[in-house]
């Protein structure tokens, strides 16, 4: 509850997309040492283990696919570029 703001017992309202995010801006010294942001994807896809349970590479490339796909459809604040860990260095 301290850290988190909320009770175990409430309940998560899921928000329209299309409705901006009401949160307050950081101050200004906060949000200079703001250079990007990550999305952690933690869930299966239908057909599909959880992450550490796809079993071969071409099962993974799969999945990054249908990541890709949905990642392609956001846009306005929600856009971005898209940076596969094989990539990173």
């Amino acid at each position: 509850m301290d850290y988190h703001g909320h009770k175990k017992t409430d309940m998560h309202i899921a928000e329209d997309p299309k409705v901006k995010l009401n949160a307050p801006d950081f101050p200004p010294e906060e949000a200079k040492m703001i250079v990007s942001t990550r999305i952690r994807v933690g869930r299966n896809l239908d057909g599909y283990p959880l992450g550490p349970g796809l079993y071969t590479p071409e099962q993974r490339a799969e999945v990054e696919g249908y990541v890709l796909k949905a990642l392609d459809t956001f846009d306005g604040e929600l856009s971005g570029k898209y940076y596969g860990l094989g990539t990173m260095s």
